[in-house]
């Protein structure tokens, strides 16, 4: 009898020992995210990137003029805009909503700058950053040397 009480405390003091498992967990922006990759069929190099975001030269990663295909996630509200030229300039192309691209047709190769925004833009906004040559306020944004810059 005593064996069997020595066990019963010991299966109790285990028992209570056992706490449930906790993490802690740090909650990101992790949308939209954006991946461009320099071939057709999301094959070649890729670059990665997420949040409220304007890269004003895609040269700094030498990815400019070799867009050819890209995968958008974000909500339907999400906005990517391809711009032709350095500084958000020359022709543009608008992506709303999740997208993905497997190849640009009219576009290809010719994407030297862009901004992805978690809202949806409005031409309106996009005209003025055209206008402006930089990206909205509360947007980060890589600048033509490699900086990143927070508004």
């Amino acid at each position: 009898m005593n064996k069997t009480i020595k066990a019963r405390k010991a299966y109790v003091r285990k028992a209570a020992v056992r706490k449930p498992a906790t993490r802690k967990v740090k909650v990101a922006q992790v949308l939209p995210r954006l991946s461009l990759w320099s071939d057709a069929n999301f094959q070649g190099r890729r670059l990665r990137f997420r949040g409220n975001l304007g890269v004003r030269s895609l040269v700094v990663f030498n990815f400019n003029d070799v867009l050819s295909s890209f995968d958008f996630t974000g909500r339907s509200t999400s906005t990517l805009v391809l711009f032709e030229n350095v500084n958000y300039q020359g022709e543009r192309r608008v992506f709303r909503g999740s997208t993905e691209v497997a190849f640009l047709n009219n576009f290809n190769d010719r994407a030297s700058s862009f901004i992805i925004s978690r809202g949806r833009l409005t031409n309106a906004q996009i005209d003025r950053i055209q206008n402006r040559q930089s990206a909205p306020d509360n947007f980060a944004e890589v600048l033509a040397n490699g900086t990143v810059a927070r508004k």
